[in-house]
C-alpha cells in the first residue's frame, strides 16, 4: 500500500502544482451553481433535487478532462516507461492514479456544500439530511465510475484529445443505455438488462435518498471492471 500511496501523492501534487485543478474546480462550481440557481429563482422552490440532477451531465463534460492525461500523457512524454521501471506493479500505479482523481472529485463535492447549506437555510420545510447524504454518496460513486472508465480509455491512446472524446462518448453511452429512449426499442430480458447497465438509473435511485445494495454493487463492479481493464492495458503496453 505504500507504493499506491506514493503514486497517489505524486498525482495529487501534479494536480495542485499546475493550474489545471484550480481552473477545473472554479469552472465546475460556476457552471453547476449558475445552472441550479437559474431554475431555483424561476421556480421559487428551495429543492436540492435539480442540483443533483445536474451532476451527471456536468461530470460528463468535466471529469474526462482529468482522466484524459493520466495515461495518455505518460505515454506521449515517455514517462510511462520510466514509471514502469520502478519497483511498482501495474495495479498499484492504476490504483494510485484512480485514488488521486477520486480525491479531487471528493474535494469538488465538498466545495458544493455551501450551496446545499444555503438552500437548506432558506427552505421553508427544510431538507432531508438523509436524502442529501445519499445523493452525495451517489454522486461520488457516479463520478468514480466516470474516472475508472476515463482511466481505461486514457491507457489505450497517446493523444489526450482522443482520450477525452472517446471517454465522453463511452460514458454517454452508459448513461443513455438504461433510459426509456433506448429501452423502448428492447423486449423481454433485454429491457431490465439495459436498465441495469445504465449509469444514471442507479444514480437517480440514490438521489431519491434510497441506498440499495444493488446500486452499490453496480458501481463497485463498474469501478473494479474498468480499473482491471486499465491494469491489463498498462501491462500490455509495458511488454509491447
Amino acid at each position: 500500500m505504500n507504493k499506491v500511496s506514493a503514486i497517489w501523492r505524486r498525482e495529487l501534487k501534479a494536480f495542485w502544482y499546475s493550474p489545471v485543478a484550480y481552473i477545473f474546480i472554479v469552472v465546475f462550481l460556476i457552471i453547476v451553481t449558475w445552472l441550479y440557481f437559474r431554475g431555483f429563482f424561476e421556480q421559487n422552490n428551495a429543492d436540492l433535487g435539480p442540483f443533483f440532477s445536474i451532476l451527471p451531465a456536468a461530470f460528463l463534460f468535466m471529469l474526462p478532462t482529468l482522466t484524459m492525461r493520466q495515461w495518455a500523457e505518460e505515454r506521449s512524454s515517455g514517462t510511462l516507461e520510466l514509471l514502469m521501471t520502478q519497483p511498482i506493479r501495474e495495479w498499484e500505479a492504476v490504483a494510485g492514479k484512480f485514488l488521486a482523481g477520486s480525491s479531487l472529485l471528493g474535494v469538488i463535492l465538498l466545495l458544493t456544500l455551501p450551496l446545499t447549506i444555503s438552500v437548506a437555510a432558506v427552505s421553508q420545510n427544510g431538507v432531508d439530511p438523509g436524502a442529501v447524504a445519499a445523493s452525495y454518496i451517489g454522486a461520488l460513486l457516479l463520478g468514480m465510475a466516470y474516472l475508472a472508465i476515463g482511466q481505461w480509455v486514457s491507457s489505450l491512446t497517446v493523444n489526450q484529445i482522443v482520450a477525452f472524446i472517446l471517454t465522453f462518448f463511452l460514458i454517454g453511452a452508459f448513461l443513455l443505455v438504461g433510459e426509456a429512449v433506448v429501452t423502448y426499442f428492447s423486449t423481454g430480458f433485454f429491457t431490465p438488462f439495459l436498465e441495469y447497465l445504465g449509469l444514471n438509473r442507479h444514480y437517480v435511485s440514490m438521489a431519491r435518498g434510497v441506498i440499495d445494495t444493488r446500486d452499490l454493487l453496480y458501481y463497485f463492479s463498474m469501478i473494479f471492471l474498468f480499473l482491471y481493464l486499465t491494469t491489463r492495458a498498462v501491462e500490455s503496453r509495458k511488454w509491447s
